[in-house]
């Protein structure tokens, strides 16, 4: 089978029959995904915070404000609605807030936007795949690898071939085992690339490992792994990662979209000492739960009018967003 026949088949050729839902495709269901071809799956994404006032509601216009700094810097493109944004605390309204304002830049900036969807059970995840299309906007979408329930991984291949053949944007799968208590190897996340409508995979294997070596050395055509563990960004990148989806990002943009292009120019000797600097602070930012010493340095710079979170996040300590600062003015 050539790498071309792979990426058109669908979820009936490549699961058993009795592995499919037993739910047809409606024929009023969305139309199968478009070609990931062009899509800029290279680069910084941002997988944007959703701020709030100092009474908790949403800020929108602060989140405004952040999609157009990262974007001014140089972000490929943001994410809305990933983990960073606190989606599972957002009541759907503010969800959907937070999608409009982030469709409004990205239509104005001609820039990528993901948005976060999906559920751990297929039928959940074809109807949050669906409502994605009131935004014209919106190119992919960030689906993570069903949580909790633990399928096979043929199990979780049957539901990502479901939602590609309804899914009104190209997927790009969310791989952190460590969140989900579901690994897949690298033969899986193949298989998962050479799905049509899927067009990438966030990568959050929590290091770097035989399976991520092997990953990235025989990747299906069309298929891109963005980085999702910001303080290995620069190693993924020399193994052939082509960007990431990267919270601490928010912080330093434009030197992490500087390390994605150093990496691809070749360049390096600029690219390793800035990967380093880079894995610093990544590593101050992630010292307590995401996103909330990103949240506290945003505060303190500025740029967001509270660095409040949503229980059952706390908020940042003091001494968490002091280092984190600490090592940002290093750079």
């Amino acid at each position: 089978m050539t790498q071309d026949t792979a990426r058109n088949l669908t979820a009936t050729d490549l699961i058993a029959p009795h592995a499919i839902a037993p739910h047809a495709i409606a024929s009023d269901a969305v139309p199968a995904a478009p070609l990931t071809a062009d899509l800029p799956l290279h680069g910084v994404h941002v997988p944007l915070v959703t701020p709030f006032t100092r009474a908790g509601d949403v800020a929108a216009e602060a989140l405004e404000a952040l999609a157009h700094e990262v974007l001014d810097a140089g972000a490929t493109g943001i994410v809305a609605l990933g983990t960073t944004a606190e989606t599972a605390t957002l009541e759907e309204a503010e969800r959907d807030l937070v999608t409009d304002v982030c469709a409004r830049v990205c239509g104005e900036r001609g820039a990528l936007l993901t948005v976060g969807a999906g559920a751990s059970g297929t039928r959940a995840a074809e109807a949050s795949l669906a409502r994605l299309a009131r935004w014209p906007q919106v190119r992919a979408a960030l689906v993570t690898v069903p949580a909790f329930v633990r399928p096979s991984a043929a199990g979780v291949l049957a539901h990502f071939a479901r939602l590609a053949e309804v899914s009104p944007v190209p997927l790009v799968v969310y791989h952190i085992p460590y969140r989900t208590g579901q690994p897949l190897d690298a033969a899986a996340l193949r298989g998962l690339g050479s799905l049509a409508g899927v067009a990438a995979v966030k990568y959050a294997g929590g290091g770097i490992g035989q399976d991520t070596v092997e990953l990235l050395g025989d990747l299906p055509e069309g298929f891109a792994v963005l980085a999702g563990d910001d303080a290995y960004l620069s190693p993924l990148l020399a193994l052939g990662a082509a960007g990431g989806i990267l919270a601490s990002a928010h912080l330093a943009t434009a030197r992490f979209v500087e390390l994605a292009a150093a990496w691809r120019a070749g360049d390096v000797a600029r690219a390793r000492p800035l990967g380093h600097a880079l894995a610093r602070i990544s590593a101050a930012a992630f010292a307590e739960p995401n996103p909330a010493v990103v949240k506290g340095v945003l505060h303190a710079q500025g740029r967001i009018p509270d660095p409040g979170v949503r229980l059952p996040l706390l908020p940042a300590s003091r001494a968490a967003v002091a280092a984190t600062l600490e090592r940002l003015a290093e750079l």
